[in-house]
């Protein structure tokens, strides 16, 4: 927060909702809403699929968007490599869940087609069309302009073909010593069939000629590369030259297979990575023991159906199609790619210490001036709350608070929800300082959060060591809802503090994503979440909250209820407004009634970074929706729903996106922005996202995007640029 021109007395002094970051009289200012166009038509029913995007296709258009940048000039060098790998990264998880999902439905022939009307084989058809070709463009930035720009800076990945004799001699060398003793290649026979390999593994089909030892002729051999081993090895200056040079461990393996074969022929050597369903089944109902089921699970995951072959596109096609036979793929399923098969290992090298001009400037989020060397955080929001928007601003006063908590002998209680956290993160560290202290310190801990479920696991059993009381959520529903509490004694009385976000109690995560941390001692907000960690701990029934929003019980039903107040204020002639930040909108309720608002005359901005299912601008139907993704240097997490209600304005912040699974199968929190000025900032904020004419691209009827770009005499708005100039601190490197 930055509270320029105000004495710390005065901000001490201020309205208990009030904050003082940024003042909204240095946001850009924008028109009043006025009443959205209403279009006389005939009837259209909001049910027709032809008004909804499939999901999985609009997730693969996101996927796209993110590829888009590598094509940037604007980002430093080694950004754009980022991008192109978190590419590879999200298309692997694309395969790993949504692909395999889709899959599961056709193999136990269930097939159910969403509101878009289409079914899991359609879907898949139109997926792998898509895939392909973005996969060809993949390896067409990276070898044509991405690898030979790194190229004039020094920084060269070199391939066989261009090795000197003393980078042969040095390879040779380091496969004898590194590689070579721990490798273990298969030949394939009747005793020896086609083994089962890890998920996302690097592995190599071998061609043979010639009889082994034993007589045998097979003529194929399988060699799994060593998990151990890097995929990339950085060569001596003495030995690559000048600057950062890098040999792909495939291109060691491919040189020296002759090696692993002694007396018989390599006729080729090819690889090859098989991506499987990642996807966890364990039923939480028909299980005694959630965790001892869940790390059994883990196990399985490396070992699921097969879902996406990956092969180099120099392997012959009957190599491929035995490939593709011995995994039950077809032959839409095998992706050829110019390339290591492997992209996302490249992130090691996305951050060389040797060239900081091709990254990011670096930054340091802002601490509030009243937050600044306060050894009592709990005086401070005693008197305000405290809004925080990262990474702009520091997670740091949330570690703090929790920090201060655990020593405090004033402190008799902590419960906290964790999901995505770390096993070894501050925030654990000050729960377990906390628990050993004496306090009374519960963590329900979301197992079940994907690909995070063994950090979690760890995390429970070193939160039960310290002697916390470690609680597993709810049956049926994950605890998505990010919320701390802390019990207080203060002059005879107990009073409540507590953290509410829409990101995860994750330090390192705070410096990448987008997100809202409140800190507040709210007495009707704090009640509220006592309430909710009663229900979540304890048993009963549904409790009646104040001011908090709770999925899956009120905020859907409020949710729908805020869109249709909008809607028949539009209807009765009168000023409508809906703005929204999302990660997600997939509910079909909740696509509906915007549908309807829309209709009647809303005037309805929605930023969506990921998957959205609506389409905007329909004539008769979504004229009056604008959708938005936001792509850019920081993952835009934080979600604001903002209604204009009549003039009293409504502002909520939330840990829930606008999906079926959020609203209706997760614990989720919705809380309430409060008092004027703090409902300005908030509101001014996403109206930068809304102003976005350099990172924003919008959703047309069709399901494309199209990337905005100044036009006429508009000077360029960054968003998240604007946020960094205005709430950061720039870190000058000196010399």
């Amino acid at each position: 927060m930055n509270t320029e021109g105000l004495s710390e007395t005065e901000v001490l002094e201020a309205e208990p909702t009030v904050t003082v970051v940024p003042d909204p009289a240095t946001l850009e200012p924008v028109a009043p809403p006025v009443v959205a166009e209403t279009v006389v038509a005939p009837a259209i029913n909001v049910d027709d699929s032809a008004l909804y995007i499939h999901r999985e296709l609009s997730q693969m258009q996101f996927n796209i968007r993110v590829l888009e940048q590598a094509l940037d000039e604007s980002y430093p060098l080694l950004e754009r490599l980022k991008f192109l790998l978190i590419f590879s990264s999200n298309l692997d998880e694309f395969f790993e869940i949504r692909v395999a999902g889709l899959k599961k439905q056709i193999a136990f022939a269930r097939e159910q087609a969403g509101a878009d009307g289409l079914l899991p084989h359609q879907a898949l058809a139109r997926i792998s069309e898509q895939v392909h070709v973005q996969v060809a463009r993949q390896y067409s930035i990276l070898n044509d302009i991405l690898l030979p720009e790194l190229a004039k800076h020094d920084v060269r990945f070199i391939r066989r073909r261009y090795w000197t004799p003393k980078i042969k001699a040095w390879v040779r060398r380091f496969f004898r010593d590194e590689i070579a003793p721990i490798i273990t290649p298969i030949g394939l026979d009747p005793t020896h069939p086609f083994p089962l390999l890890v998920n996302k593994s690097l592995n190599f089909v071998v061609e043979l000629e010639g009889m082994d030892a034993f007589g045998r002729d097979s003529g194929l051999a399988i060699i799994p590369a060593p998990r151990s081993l890097p995929r990339i090895i950085r060569l001596p200056e003495d030995v690559g030259g000048a600057g950062d040079n890098y040999v792909f461990l495939s291109s060691m393996i491919h040189a020296h297979a002759d090696d692993l074969f002694p007396g018989m022929k390599v006729k080729g050597c090819y690889q090859f990575r098989l991506t499987r369903n990642a996807d966890l089944s364990v039923d939480a109902e028909d299980v005694e023991d959630l965790a001892r089921a869940l790390r059994g699970e883990l196990f399985s995951r490396r070992y699921g159906d097969a879902v996406r072959l990956e092969v180099v596109d120099t392997c012959p096609a009957q190599l491929s199609d035995y490939l593709l036979k011995q995994f039950g793929l077809a032959e839409s399923e095998l992706y050829k790619v110019s390339g290591p098969v492997n992209l996302t290992r490249l992130f090691s090298v996305t951050g060389l210490a040797s060239h900081p001009e091709l990254q990011n400037p670096p930054f340091t989020p802002t601490i509030p001036k009243l937050l600044q060397k306060k050894e009592n955080l709990f005086g401070v929001l005693a008197k305000l709350d405290v809004l925080l928007l990262h990474p702009f601003e520091s997670f740091t006063p949330v570690i703090d608070l929790l920090r201060q908590a655990a020593k405090d002998p004033n402190v008799l209680a902590i419960k906290q929800t964790l999901y995505r956290s770390g096993a070894n993160s501050e925030i654990v560290d000050a729960l377990v300082e906390a628990a050993r202290n004496g306090k009374e310190v519960t963590a329900v801990i979301e197992l079940r959060a994907r690909f995070d479920e063994e950090s979690n696991l760890q995390l429970a059993s070193r939160l039960q060591q310290a002697g916390a009381v470690v609680i597993y959520g709810v049956v049926g529903f994950k605890t998505h809802a990010k919320m701390m509490l802390i019990l207080r004694r203060e002059d005879g009385e107990l009073r409540r503090y507590a953290h509410l976000g829409t990101g995860n109690y994750h330090a390192g995560n705070a410096r990448l994503y987008t997100d809202y941390s409140l800190l507040t001692a709210d007495v009707a907000l704090c009640e509220d979440l006592h309430k909710l960690f009663n229900q979540l701990i304890g048993m009963g029934k549904t409790l009646r909250m104040k001011k908090l929003l709770h999925a899956p019980f009120t905020l859907k039903k409020n949710l729908l209820e805020m869109i249709n107040r909008e809607a028949a204020q539009a209807a009765e002639g009168k000023p409508a407004q809906i703005m929204a930040k999302v990660n997600s909108l997939t509910d079909a309720k909740v696509i509906r009634a915007l549908y309807k608002a829309s209709q009647a005359g809303v005037k309805i901005d929605l930023v969506v970074r990921g998957m959205c299912c609506l389409r905007p601008g329909v004539p008769g139907v979504s004229h009056n929706i604008q959708v938005r993704s936001i792509i850019g240097r920081f993952l835009e997490h934080s979600r604001i729903y903002y209604f204009l209600n009549g003039g009293d304005e409504k502002l909520f912040l939330s840990s829930a996106d606008w999906m079926e699974r959020n609203l209706d199968m997760r614990v989720e929190t919705c809380f309430p922005v409060e008092g004027k000025r703090l409902v300005q900032r908030v509101k001014k904020e996403l109206e930068l996202y809304l102003a976005d004419n350099t990172q924003a691209w919008t959703l047309q009827a069709d399901g494309s995007y199209q990337r905005q770009a100044p036009s006429g005499n508009q000077n360029p708005r960054n968003a998240q640029a604007m946020l960094l100039e205005r709430l950061c601190t720039p870190v000058i490197n000196s010399h």
